[in-house]
């Protein structure tokens, strides 16, 4: 009998798994369609009105090589102009995304958020002060190019950030949430403040830049720009798979994934040093985007669960999707002016935040 009822537990397992895997691979499929038609419509999108037909022609002409093609009017704007663009969104959003799950993971919180929790402004404050002081004082000293420093600041400036966070928040491997909200605000408050005080110091030029990373844009998109945040981007993306089995153990609790043979310390050192890359590089490009790595990861648990092992690669379709349709409204819906598209994100963002917290507390009282 009790056979019996072990291999029928262990039929009703096989079920539920193989049911999880179907939903994991049709999401996947679905996600990606949707990036596919959102990046043909971006490409398409703008001043200048392009088919999505011509779009993929346009495409399939420059990989091909015809020359033809690739020397017309409608090649020069989507392969100079707007690809360039279309792949730092998809980085940018990718990024963030994955970052929010990562922080996630790593608090063990669904409200961490790179933005809401001041990793952004941390990374956007180090990169202000490279905007102000490069050119005078940093580059000199250190012997590189001002361009040069500014992802390695944005870099920085998360990882300080990130760190402090969590040294304020966790004590004995336990996160308190209230804390953890109140030290991002804290560390969100502290970083504008530093910021406008570099506005008050920097010159016009200076202050130009500084008002572009507050309110981030995909406006300054060139294919230097994404050559430099391709490889931090995707590399940070590559690493994620290393870190899912961890970030599962840890949701059992520190203690609990030690005994199940994993590095604690080893995992959250590396989470936080891939999230920061994720974050400096994202914002050393675009500026602040915030509210990207919490709707996302959030929206993807609802549908298949807290695996971290489907839940990063998801992310960042998602994620990468989610600022390429954010890019395209943002191009159109006040043309011919352009809105930024850190204000699109936090229009959407903040409701959804809201939407969680109030759920979150209605859990609580039920």
């Amino acid at each position: 009998m009790t056979t019996a009822v072990g291999q029928m537990a262990d039929v009703d397992a096989d079920d539920v798994f193989a049911a999880r895997q179907k939903r994991i691979w049709r999401l996947t499929i679905a996600l990606c369609a949707i990036l596919i038609v959102a990046a043909i419509v971006s490409l398409g999108s703008g001043a200048l009105a392009i088919a999505p037909r011509r779009v993929i022609e346009v495409i399939s002409g420059a990989l091909s090589g015809d020359a033809a093609i690739a020397s017309s009017r409608d090649a020069l704007v989507i392969l100079n102009i707007r690809l360039p663009r279309l792949l730092l969104g998809a980085l940018v959003g990718a990024g963030l995304a994955v970052a929010g799950t990562l922080m996630q993971g790593l608090f063990r919180n669904p409200l961490a958020d790179p933005g809401l929790v001041g990793v952004s402004a941390g990374a956007a404050l180090a990169a202000g002060v490279t905007i102000v002081f490069g050119d005078r004082y940093l580059a000199p000293v250190i012997g590189a190019p001002p361009f040069a420093l500014l992802p390695v600041g944005a870099f920085v400036g998360a990882l300080i950030a990130t760190m402090t966070l969590y040294a304020i928040a966790t004590r004995e491997g336990r996160t308190s949430i209230a804390t953890m909200l109140l030290a991002g605000i804290a560390i969100g408050a502290l970083a504008a403040s530093c910021m406008g005080l570099l506005a008050y110091v920097s010159d016009d030029r200076q202050l130009r830049d500084l008002t572009f990373w507050t309110l981030g844009s995909l406006g300054g998109a060139t294919w230097a720009k994404v050559a430099g945040v391709a490889p931090i981007v995707i590399g940070a993306l590559c690493a994620t798979p290393f870190l899912a089995r961890g970030l599962n153990a840890l949701l059992l609790g520190e203690a609990e994934a030690f005994h199940l043979g994993i590095a604690v310390q080893t995992v959250k050192r590396a989470t936080i040093i891939v999230t920061a890359l994720a974050v400096g590089a994202s914002v050393a490009a675009t500026g602040i985007v915030s509210f990207v790595g919490i709707v996302t990861p959030h929206a993807l648990r609802l549908v298949i669960g807290p695996d971290h092992r489907a839940l990063l690669p998801l992310s960042a379709i998602l994620g990468a999707a989610l600022i390429i349709v954010a890019d395209s409204l943002a191009r159109t819906i006040v043309a011919p002016a352009e809105l930024p598209i850190g204000i699109l994100t936090a229009i959407i963002g903040a409701p959804f935040f809201l939407w969680m917290l109030l759920r979150r507390d209605r859990a609580i009282d039920g």
